[in-house]
């Protein structure tokens, strides 16, 4: 556990290099909105570091607006002025990681306004995959078997059928640091998982009948019958 951690540290920090010196490269070489980078192969050279590791920080650059790759054609300096994008990017460097309650905190926040929007925009297919992730998930809890990662399969589904891009991405963007955490703490025993069989059907139901109201607070109760159990996790080094 402890070497995963300070494995995770150090991919952070080698992260947060590269972020730094792309940052001193576009101010070195006065790039300006629309210039292209240097590939990933040519910053791996010049940083000394792998082109994953580039790879990643330029992804995470992509992330918050100030740059844009386009297939086959490269990476390029988005469209905002130099000082904005220095102070983006001390910004970013400034960032921590966040805690597994702050994980659980922002999804909930936004678990709520995705359940409403797809209880209001879902599509015939949409209520197919939901189905579909669903029936995987009770699967798995009545066979015994770990379903974390069906569970929030399940809540993905939900997500893209919000039919809003940017909380899509935002939900996509934060499931696998929970799966990690989950699995981690071994959130949620199996005693809680018929009643999230039931939960999980009741939210279903809701986003078919397309009732928002219904559809936000079959949610919340969701939420608020699973994470009492869960948030006071006490982490061990």
């Amino acid at each position: 556990m402890k070497l995963k951690i300070l494995a995770k540290i150090d991919s952070l920090d080698t992260q947060k290099a590269i972020i730094s010196k792309i940052g001193d490269l576009i101010n070195l070489k006065n790039l300006e909105p629309g210039d292209k980078l240097p590939s990933e192969r040519t910053l791996s050279e010049k940083f000394g570091v792998t082109r994953s590791n580039v790879r990643e920080a330029i992804q995470k650059l992509e992330l918050y607006g100030l740059l844009e790759s386009i297939p086959q054609s490269g990476t390029f300096v988005a469209n905002i002025g130099v000082i904005a994008m220095n102070g983006m990017i001390e910004d970013i460097l400034k960032l921590e990681d966040p805690d597994f309650k702050a994980l659980v905190e922002t999804r909930i926040l936004l678990e709520l306004k995705t359940v409403r929007l797809a209880a209001l925009r879902r599509s015939e297919d949409d209520l197919e995959k939901i189905k579909a992730a669903l029936d995987a998930y009770a699967k798995k809890v009545q066979s015994g078997e770990d379903a974390v990662q069906e569970d929030l399969l399940f809540h993905l589904a939900i997500a893209k059928a919000s039919g809003n891009s940017s909380l899509n991405n935002f939900m996509l963007i934060i499931t696998p640091e929970i799966i990690t955490n989950f699995e981690r703490y071994h959130v949620c025993d199996k005693n809680l998982s018929n009643q999230g069989i039931e939960e999980h059907n009741a939210i279903y139901n809701a986003i078919k009948m397309q009732n928002p109201k219904l559809a936000k607070q079959k949610m919340k109760d969701h939420f608020n019958a699973l994470y009492q159990y869960c948030y006071n996790i006490k982490k061990s080094s």
